[in-house]
């Protein structure tokens, strides 16, 4: 919102000695955040002065184009008080216009200087301006001809073209909705220095009638006051007063007509959007109502819009003519011809029209501020003074009536305990001083005793709970004055099990080569479809965001792969040789439970509301994701390098098991995005009480070519919870014996669909506690084994911590394992 000084100073009797930058930091502490002080004069240097048009001699040139040689009285600030000869391109003007000149040795905005220099046969000393060149607009097509009454010759342009008033830019927050007027402005100005504020809308108003156009609203709820008057008799032709011009310029909004500009203006000055009918256009009672499915309209813009039932709309006999609180209608349009204009000034829902708005992708100055909520007892006023201005500026004249349906909606009192603003903020707040500060905001005060009854005032809807009024409080105040409490900690207990597993788990993958990523948590069909997941995959069934970032990612994600994996192709594609990167973070699985319920936040919830706002919740495991793509190990001077592959991936899960103190199985599984030959299921738990936890292994060929990483590429993915649910809290150390260890090695012939961790558990089991560790060392398979059969060739480390194991020992534990094998498995010893 951008609001002239001199606008604002128009409302507000401020001191003299209040600077535009006391002004605008005083503000900001009332929650108008400062944005940009603008000073047009500030890139114009040298003299800029009015100039009296004497003569004008238009000139043919040889390029077709014709110039104007000007002879222009400028006073005496040329230091001669002689007409000051200037060549000009424009033709806007005439003999006896005044004009702005700026003379040599001015600057204009970008640097432009100013110089007495020869150009079509003349000396040009000067130049005559547009509006462009003076910074204040876009218009080029011809200089600026000022008022008759603007000044004499000579005199300083400055403070006519207004290029001495500051304009202080705020951002308004959505809450503060009053504040995108001068109105609102200008009333927390008058709050800030304790000075004299003037409403605009405080006038005289004609009783409502029968004669005026006649109004009918349907949906009193969305459209609970219209009110309409109409001028007749207006000048098409009548230029906007050159005040005016400059102060919506100022504003930001751009010149059109007079009856535009004159709409647009009452909507920056009171905040109440404005909207104009070619009365001779509208055919009989205007009539508030709802869309019907099917029903179109064109709009100001030219789109015609398909609308929804429940669309606003404003109808005649001839069909619908506007899209409430949004935009108008073509057929109605105000143009060059339009001589009588039907005002419409109209309260709407604030909800009904932010959903309009997005529902057909509209953004206008009037549905920014109807979304946000307008006072509604302005109406009648707004409508008023639009009928004033077009009245003295347009010659038009006020047709009898003045139509007003409808009553503004009353707002409701709010009861807060009068210790509640200093409670709340800290500050010594006696509850005297809070009801003055709220009867300063506005708001109609009853109190009894330590109980106040509040009712807010019209223009402030966001007001509506006691920790609002505290609010409104604290920032009169001054939210400077809330005092710094560092605050007294509880006793320390030190990181939580599940906060000092998870560091476990990250110093683990760290040390491990992975690199930690974060990535957005959101995911929509393309990729689902790119992880190659079917149909009835629960992973498909995710839960949908109510104001997703982005329409391809509509949806909270079931799986952490799909950023992870866009993150290794990302970094793959800019040149890194291999990716080793893991995430953790939750997932989302959509309850059956239905719609969270809503409740207020005067008091908390019972213990049966709360567990119903449990039940709708989503189930929100944490997991744990590791991609391992690309180069695993560097070539070098030592060797080849090796690309990652599934052995790793499985590898790190291993680790992490270890690392945990869980007791992993790995075991052959088939499942999307992984290769189905080469994908892993990772179980916990004995017996009865075991538990897939995730998956690991190599991702399959068409997901890789999918997301743009290299092919056998490998993946992990775990539900963290439920492996931390295993953890031990403290894993104990390893014990060391300084007796030396025996090595069996032992090759086994197994079916190729044995695997290879069956085999190993098999082995371990039948070991005993004598084996220190086992690895699988090679995997063979060709004709020497047969078809369909592999051999596995494991490495056996035995060693006891209190003697030197005998050959018989080893022999025995080692015998003991290849039978423990042969039974579970199958196994043959070679």
């Amino acid at each position: 919102m951008k609001a002239p000084v001199s606008w604002i100073r128009e409302l507000v009797d401020l001191p003299a000695e209040v600077t535009t930058e006391a002004l605008a930091a005083r503000l900001t502490d009332l929650g108008l955040k400062l944005e940009a002080i603008e000073r047009p004069g500030d890139q114009i240097t040298g003299p800029l002065v009015v100039g009296r048009v004497l003569t004008m001699e238009p000139e043919p040139q040889k390029n077709g184009k014709t110039i104007n040689w000007c002879t222009v009285d400028v006073g005496a600030a040329n230091g001669t008080g002689e007409p000051q000869g200037i060549v000009c391109g424009a033709h806007n003007f005439a003999p006896g216009d005044l004009v702005v000149v700026v003379l040599p040795g001015g600057v204009l905005p970008g640097g432009f200087e100013i110089s007495a220099r020869k150009t079509y046969g003349h000396v040009s000393a000067g130049m005559i301006c547009s509006a462009r060149e003076l910074g204040l607009g876009d218009d080029h097509d011809g200089i600026i001809v000022l008022p008759a009454d603007a000044g004499d010759p000579g005199a300083d342009a400055f403070a006519v073209l207004g290029l001495d008033d500051e304009v202080i830019e705020f951002e308004i927050n959505p809450d503060r909705a009053y504040a995108l007027s001068l109105r609102g402005v200008a009333r927390d100005a008058a709050l800030a220095f304790d000075a004299p504020y003037t409403d605009p809308t405080d006038r005289e108003l004609p009783e409502p009638d029968d004669a005026g156009h006649p109004v009918v609203v349907d949906d009193p709820a969305g459209c609970p006051v219209f009110a309409a008057r109409t001028v007749a008799g207006l000048d098409p032709s009548a230029p906007s007063p050159d005040w005016m011009v400059r102060r919506l310029t100022q504003a930001g909004m751009r010149p059109i007509s007079l009856a535009v500009d004159v709409t647009n203006y009452v909507m920056l000055e009171t905040g109440r959007p404005i909207h104009g009918y070619d009365a001779d256009k509208v055919r009989g009672a205007l009539r508030v109502r709802r869309a019907t499915a099917g029903e179109r309209l064109t709009t100001l813009d030219g789109t015609d819009r398909e609308l929804s039932p429940e669309d606003l709309v404003v109808t005649d006999d001839s069909g619908i003519i506007g899209l409430g609180g949004v935009m108008g209608g073509a057929t109605t349009e105000m143009s060059g011809t339009t001589t009588r204009v039907l005002v419409e000034a109209a309260h709407w829902d604030p909800v009904s029209m932010f959903r309009t708005g997005k529902r057909h992708k509209l953004s206008s100055e009037a549905g920014k501020r109807n979304e946000r909520g307008v006072d509604p007892t302005i109406c009648g006023a707004a409508a008023d003074r639009v009928v004033e201005l077009l009245v003295a500026h347009g010659g038009g004249v006020a047709e009898p009536g003045f139509t007003l349906v409808g009553s503004p909606p009353e707002p409701d009192p709010i009861v807060l305990g009068g210790q509640l603003p200093a409670r709340v903020t800290g500050i010594d707040v006696p509850v005297d001083a809070a009801v003055r500060h709220l009867e300063a905001v506005g708001c109609t005060v009853e109190r009894d005793g330590d109980t106040l009854t509040a009712t807010p005032p019209p223009w402030r809807p966001d007001l509506t709970d006691p920790f609002d009024l505290v609010e409104e409080v604290a920032r009169v105040v001054g939210y400077d004055q809330v005092p710094s409490v560092v605050p007294t900690p509880t006793g320390g207990r030190g990181l939580t099990r599940s906060q000092r597993l998870r560091r476990r788990v990250g110093r683990t993958l760290a040390g491990a080569g992975c690199v930690e990523v974060i990535s957005f948590p959101f995911t929509g069909p393309a990729a689902l479809d790119a992880l190659g997941l079917p149909a009835d995959d629960p992973r498909r069934r995710t839960v949908p965001l109510a104001n997703p970032i982005s329409t391809e990612e509509p949806s909270y994600t079931t799986t952490l792969l799909p950023g992870l994996l866009k993150a290794a192709a990302r970094n793959l594609g800019r040149g890194a040789a291999g990716v080793s990167l893991f995430e953790t973070g939750t997932v989302a699985f959509p309850s059956d439970a239905g719609p969270a319920p809503i409740y207020g936040v005067e008091w908390r919830p019972t213990e049966a509301e709360l567990e119903k706002l449990y039940d709708a919740l989503p189930a929100q495991p944490l997991h744990l994701a590791v991609v391992l793509a690309g180069e695993r190990e560097r070539a070098g001077w030592w060797g080849p390098g090796r690309e990652a592959g599934w052995a790793d991936a499985v590898g790190l899960v291993r680790r992490l098991a270890a690392e945990l103190g869980v007791a992993l199985t790995v075991r052959a599984a088939s499942l999307a995005p992984w290769h189905p030959g080469r994908c892993a299921e990772l179980v916990v738990g004995d017996g009865d009480d075991q538990v897939v936890v995730g998956h690991a292994g190599e991702l399959h060929p068409r997901v890789c070519q999918a997301v743009g990483v290299p092919a056998r590429s490998a993946a992990v993915e775990l539900d963290l919870d439920a492996l931390l649910r295993y953890a031990e809290d403290v894993v104990p150390g390893p014990e060391l014996s300084s007796f030396p260890v025996a090595k069996e090695d032992v090759a086994l012939l197994v079916d190729a669909s044995v695997t290879a961790a069956e085999v190993e558990a098999a082995l371990r089991e039948g070991a005993g506690d004598l084996l220190e560790s086992i690895r699988l060392f090679d995997v063979y398979t060709g004709e020497q084994v047969g078809e369909g059969r592999k051999s596995l060739a494991f490495a056996l480390r035995f060693r006891a911590p209190d003697r030197t194991l005998t050959e018989q020992e080893t022999g025995a534990a080692r015998d003991a394992a290849v039978a423990a094998a042969v039974a579970r498995t199958g196994a043959v010893q070679r």
